[in-house]
């Protein structure tokens, strides 16, 4: 997968995609991810299921108090824009994962219309060029062992399965690493052997 991406501040795009900080008006767009059952039975307990639009705007406000780059790293919330119509497609994230925090966490969520298009990909693969453009040398992908979708993304975007752990969150999980060495390998091109 080849994606120019443009890095300005805090927006990043891509050919299909704009990645720029949550908005409170994006409530409504949010709630299509965060309100889905099947979007959200995959994030507790990072984050519970959005029951209205009163819950999401207080989530939202939440993201905003912690701006992108809070605590000196490449980290915050985007939501994930079709370019094309400008509608709210998903949500990406870049956050220290827990207990401790040293490692990042590249996350992806993507409202049920915006699935089987690649998206989650090529917003997977933007921020990790924005966190290895800003400092980073990896970031990390944990997947509950079920959530078939979030692995293919995974993969998709270069990331190499390295295991299950229970290091994060208390659950069992797969994870996926993407080194800033590894960034695009998977999508070289070999070049014709000139002769």
């Amino acid at each position: 997968m080849t994606h120019e991406i443009t890095i300005d501040g805090s927006t990043i795009t891509t050919p299909r995609l704009r990645l720029r900080p949550w908005q409170r008006d994006d409530a409504v767009g949010a709630l299509d991810i965060y309100g889905s059952p099947e979007v959200s039975r995959w994030l507790a307990p990072a984050m519970d299921h959005v029951e209205d639009l009163d819950q999401m705007r207080n989530a939202i406000d939440r993201w905003i108090a912690q701006p992108l780059g809070a605590g000196g790293r490449p980290s915050g919330r985007w939501v994930i824009e079709e370019t094309e119509t400008g509608r709210i497609a998903g949500s990406g994230q870049i956050l220290p994962l827990p207990p401790l925090g040293a490692d990042l966490e590249l996350g992806y969520q993507l409202a049920p219309w915006a699935w089987g298009r690649g998206f989650a990909a090529e917003a997977g693969h933007a921020l990790a060029h924005y966190a290895f453009t800003n400092g980073e040398q990896e970031v990390f992908a944990v997947v509950r062992p079920k959530n078939d979708r979030g692995a293919h993304a995974a993969r998709r975007i270069g990331m190499e399965w390295v295991g299950e752990t229970e290091k994060y969150y208390d659950l069992r999980l797969q994870v996926f690493r993407l080194r800033k060495a590894d960034l695009d390998i998977s999508s070289l091109k070999p070049r014709p052997v000139e002769r």
